[in-house]
């Protein structure tokens, strides 16, 4: 199960976390990994973008023993966790800025097998990497209208 304190699943997504706020990353839990999880990978993903699906996030390597990322998370640099490019073609969290109406928000967390070892560029190459090793699935959506 994937959560946040700042907001319900299927509920606007706080302003703060939006391009229209401070731009920083929504603080996320999850509990109860399957046994054998290594690994943990995150996209979030505006299903509803003009152009097709906008990725806003991609991390991946998320530790196994983690089950929570603060607001506005950024790796330390001893850290195995890792970003991969957004569709505005930066390693970093890019929140919630629809050009025009309500759009989704989701938060996909992936439970894998792996500790990944590639540099993964992007969420497809990240997707072609956790082929085969997901454990789990979870899911948080939000909203948010400009």
């Amino acid at each position: 199960m994937l959560f946040s304190e700042a907001f319900a699943d299927g509920e606007p997504v706080p302003a703060r976390y939006t391009c229209q706020g401070e731009n920083i990353s929504p603080p996320l839990a999850w509990n109860d990994p399957p046994q054998g999880t290594r690994s943990f990978a995150l996209i979030m993903e505006d299903p509803d973008a003009p152009a097709g699906i906008w990725v806003h996030w991609v991390l991946y390597n998320l530790p196994a023993e983690m089950r929570s990322l603060p607001a506005g998370f950024q790796p330390f640099v001893e850290s195995p966790t890792r970003f991969a490019r957004n569709s505005w073609g930066r390693r970093e969290y890019g929140g919630p800025c629809p050009p025009s109406g309500t759009h989704r928000y989701v938060f996909q967390l992936y439970a894998l097998d792996v500790v990944l070892t590639d540099d993964i560029a992007d969420k497809a190459a990240l997707l072609q990497a956790m082929a085969d090793h997901v454990l789990a699935y979870a899911e948080l959506t939000g909203t948010y209208h400009k």
